[in-house]
């Protein structure tokens, strides 16, 4: 595939307070056609979400809502966060592709391949944003009294600032390397698919 594609995995992610104490996942799916892989690339291309923070359209992307709730407990001279609770909205956006009946076998076998990782790299995201979710909870919890409710509220907001902060480079971080290594991996996932099918461990794409 072309360098715009091989670097088009990406990801953008709303920086928001997160958690995932409820997540709720969903999927959507958005058709492509085309005989041969640069058919293909350019469907990709001309159909893929468009992500707000590049500009451009993607092989797939994750689209997250998080929403935090806070409860206060205010004592004598003190307050602190009494219990945190998040719920995290996640739509996967992934291609679908509407394979013509004499698309030739190694395309097929590419695409297959292909999606596969495209999916993965999507669910790798969200478990990223799943497991920072996790530390901002945490931390939240785990947090000392302060003097007055809103010195509680400040703190809140510091300690969500902090976690997202690092979640959001993790995720860039992610990207870069996934980028990096794209073609490397690929290529080693079709010779895997290929020796199992000699193998007759996993059937030839129909």
């Amino acid at each position: 595939m072309k360098r715009s594609l091989l670097c088009a995995l990406l990801l953008a992610v709303t920086a928001v307070p997160a958690d995932a104490a409820n997540l709720v996942k969903t999927y959507s799916y958005f058709a492509i056609g085309g005989r041969t892989l640069e058919d293909i690339e350019q469907q990709l291309s001309k159909r893929g979400p468009q992500v707000k923070s590049t500009g451009s359209r993607h092989p797939g992307a994750t689209q997250m809502a998080f929403t935090t709730r806070i409860s206060y407990a205010a004592q004598s001279g003190s307050c602190r966060i009494a219990d945190a609770a998040v719920t995290a909205k996640v739509k996967v956006i992934l291609p679908e592709w509407r394979r013509p009946r004499k698309a030739d076998p190694d395309v097929r076998l590419f695409w297959d391949t292909l999606s596969a990782d495209i999916k993965r790299h999507e669910e790798r995201h969200v478990e990223i944003a799943k497991n920072h979710a996790r530390e901002l909870e945490d931390a939240l919890k785990a947090s000392y009294p302060q003097k007055t409710c809103e010195a509680a509220k400040a703190k809140a907001a510091e300690i969500t600032a902090a976690v997202l902060a690092r979640h959001d480079r993790a995720q860039v971080q992610f990207d870069r390397v996934e980028s990096v290594n794209f073609e490397s991996r690929i290529l080693r996932l079709l010779r895997y698919r290929i020796q199992r099918i000699e193998n007759g461990h996993l059937r030839p794409p129909a």
